[in-house]
């Protein structure tokens, strides 16, 4: 994206991202399955490196609407979910710390680029949601983000935690969320504006799913 000053919207789509994946990561460690559409929207966005507009990312904002939804809920602190939501909000936070620990190590920011670009050459031979890409991606996440601390431990059902292929697809997912917060941080986003403007994020997400569209 250009250096141009990047808007709240931007910066609440790439939120909405990062909820959208770490959503599913809950939804499979306890259920074992997720809706397809969401699953590709969040392994597509690993594959677009160079986007003219933050939204491109995703495609549309209605493809993130679970995600900024899920934002919603946290922000207002009004949801009856319990301990689901408490996982959800403890991966968010957690990858955004973990972002800013790997941007401080360029070496790991490029070994995982240079492993999304072999992903990618698989992708072009299988379908971007094949088992085999998905491996590939959990691999990355596997070798370059899990030695980095804090290490997320995912909770759920031992049954869908130890099926391999939900564990890869929970890997790939927390990598996706590791790319929405590095969205979020080239587009401007830092904690401070979460403590003191949560009414202003929660009021542009809203919006956002109302219209449709993303203001640039």
């Amino acid at each position: 994206m250009s250096n141009k000053a990047h808007t709240i919207e931007e910066r609440v789509t790439a939120l909405g991202g990062l909820f959208l994946a770490t959503t599913q990561v809950d939804q499979i460690a306890r259920n074992g399955m997720v809706d397809q559409a969401n699953f590709e929207t969040s392994i597509r966005s690993l594959f677009i490196d160079s986007p003219e507009q933050t939204i491109d990312v995703y495609g549309t904002p209605k493809m993130i609407h679970q995600g900024l939804q899920s934002f919603i809920n946290h922000l207002e602190g009004g949801s009856k979910n319990g301990d689901v939501d408490l996982q959800v909000i403890r991966y968010s936070l957690a990858l955004l710390q973990l972002e800013r620990k790997l941007n401080s190590r360029g070496d790991s920011l490029a070994k995982i680029g240079e492993g999304i670009e072999q992903a990618q050459r698989q992708v072009e031979h299988f379908s971007i949601c094949h088992s085999s890409v998905i491996a590939k991606l959990a691999d990355i996440y596997s070798q370059v983000v899990s030695p980095v601390p804090p290490k997320i431990i995912v909770k759920g059902s031992d049954g869908h935690l130890q099926n391999p292929e939900n564990a890869n697809k929970i890997r790939a997912l927390l990598l996706a969320g590791i790319r929405a917060a590095v969205l979020w941080r080239q587009c401007g986003g830092n904690r401070w504006q979460l403590l003191f403007q949560r009414a202003k994020h929660i009021d542009c997400a809203r919006k956002i799913i109302r219209s449709g569209t993303v203001i640039h």
